[in-house]
């Protein structure tokens, strides 16, 4: 069965990747970040990415761009949230700037009416507001016809090596969506067999060639036909970075640094500040930085490259990243695990496919 995916605020197209991995058909993608979208036409081909503001995307043009809604089977992406609140000063939630571009998301729903919508969130969208933010998406979606579930999943319960908590709001026609039935992973892969293959390649810089052969099932997902990664440019801080860097072990952090190599004494430091990651578990969650990120290589004094970070995104090697170094981070830090969106998107097309 071929269903037709489009991807609001798609990002780079961490979402569409895992709905490509489960069958799904990307038709297109909007976001208003310039690189993001290059990324996404780079490994999107037969779709439609298109980088603009949504709210200057009339009707007319959506259906210029995209063609008749109708033919979209499924709509995915994030839209922000924060403007839900039983405090909100406006007169409508409408009115909010903050919630204007959700309304934008929810126009694209009204025009296609897909059979299944995802939405995914910050996992403190479920308590934001004391739960109002998640009371109103549940009534904007229940008010159009679609019953409303949603769950936080972790994604090293779905094959990324990452602890990585995220919120999905799942909306079917019929059914509610069981999360319960999402294959899970186990054991899940590790930091070392996301990237050690990579320590060999510390002194290369951009793009080479793996020459050994995967040793596990994860490294034969990760790699490229040709077996070439890129995005791996490898980047040392300053001297002073790597001097405090090397006192920590893997899963230390800030604390195990000599009091003398900080700038000024603080004793009140996040527990993630200067944190190593540990080869045999899964990492931290990656963020959107790269020279001020918190997580270090485990083996090396340096924050991971773009490709070792995709990696433990569970991008594989194939998909490329455009931009400049901190547009790259930047993407693979905001985007959703593809392993963990194919999980959900596996299920959603059995789901799909039954209700045929």
């Amino acid at each position: 069965m071929s269903l037709n995916v489009i991807d609001l605020f798609c990002g780079c197209g961490g979402l569409s990747e895992g709905f490509r991995l489960a069958g799904f058909n990307i038709i297109g993608g909007v976001d208003f970040n310039n690189a993001a979208i290059k990324t996404f036409n780079k490994n999107f081909k037969e779709a439609k990415g298109i980088c603009c503001d949504l709210l200057t995307m009339g009707e007319e043009e959506i259906i210029s761009t995209f063609g008749d809604l109708k033919d979209v089977d499924v709509i995915i992406g994030g839209p922000p949230c924060q403007g839900f609140s039983n405090a909100n000063r406006y007169k409508s939630e409408d009115e909010d700037p903050r919630n204007k571009l959700f309304f934008e998301f929810v126009k694209f729903v009204d025009l296609a009416m897909p059979k299944a919508i995802v939405i995914e969130n910050v996992r403190g969208i479920v308590t934001m507001n004391n739960g109002y933010a998640k009371k109103r998406i549940n009534e904007i979606f229940e008010s159009r016809g679609y019953v409303v579930n949603n769950e936080i999943l972790n994604a090293s319960d779905y094959g990324v090596p990452q602890k990585r908590a995220r919120n999905f709001f799942v909306m079917l026609k019929k059914d509610k969506f069981d999360f319960t039935t999402i294959k899970k992973v186990s054991p899940c892969p590790t930091v070392k067999e996301a990237i050690g293959e990579l320590y060999n390649y510390e002194d290369n810089y951009g793009a080479m060639e793996l020459q050994l052969e995967p040793k596990t099932e994860y490294q034969r997902y990760l790699r490229a036909s040709d077996n070439v990664v890129v995005n791996h440019d490898v980047r040392y801080p300053a001297q002073k970075v790597q001097d405090r860097i090397a006192y920590v072990p893997q899963g230390g952090n800030w604390s195990d640094v000599p009091e003398e190599l900080w700038p000024s004494q603080r004793s009140n430091r996040h527990s993630s500040a200067y944190k190593r990651l540990v080869e045999n578990d899964q990492s931290v969650t990656i963020d959107t930085g790269n020279n001020h990120s918190n997580y270090f290589h485990p083996l090396y004094n340096r924050i991971p490259t773009v490709r070792e970070a995709a990696r433990l995104q569970s991008f594989k090697d194939e998909f490329i990243f455009e931009g400049n170094r901190s547009e790259q981070f930047r993407q693979v830090g905001n985007a959703v695990p593809p392993l963990l969106a194919k999980a959900i998107a596996d299920r959603l097309m059995e789901v799909i496919s039954n209700e045929e």
